[in-house]
């Protein structure tokens, strides 16, 4: 999946990446099955990769398959991180809760939620983060 909505800081005494992942999207069927996420920072390269898997679904496309990019398992979770990419995080969820309508602005709920679709947010304790050796971001 390709997210837009996410961020990195201390929550807890601890490194945490936090993604907000819709309920209607496949990768939310995967990350409340497994628990662990990678996230993973494409090179200028893969930037027509990347707006091709935020428009279309997994569920219907082999993405990785059909754009010849690879994945290599995880050092340390049990997700798979996207090989061509300069940087990756893995992370475990340690907490996750619901985006709630009635705690929201309107105008963030017209803006952001108008078929109602709300966000599960998903805090996972970076357990690992490493790039490659010749970033070029």
């Amino acid at each position: 999946m390709t997210i837009g909505w996410g961020m990195i800081g201390i929550i807890w005494g601890r490194k945490i990446f936090t993604v907000l992942v819709r309920p209607s999207r496949y990768t939310f069927k995967l990350t409340e099955e497994n628990g662990d996420f990678t996230v993973n920072i494409p090179p200028k390269e893969l930037a027509k990769f990347t707006a091709f898997c935020g428009s279309r679904s997994g569920r219907d496309h082999d993405k990785f398959a059909e754009h010849n990019i690879s994945l290599s398992p995880g050092r340390v979770v049990n997700a798979p991180i996207i090989d061509k990419c300069v940087i990756h995080y893995e992370c475990r969820t340690v907490h996750k809760n619901d985006v709630l309508n009635s705690e929201l602005a309107r105008e963030i709920v017209s803006d952001a939620y108008p078929a109602g679709d709300f966000h599960k947010i998903y805090y996972g304790e970076i357990l690992a983060a490493y790039a490659d050796e010749e970033v070029n971001l």
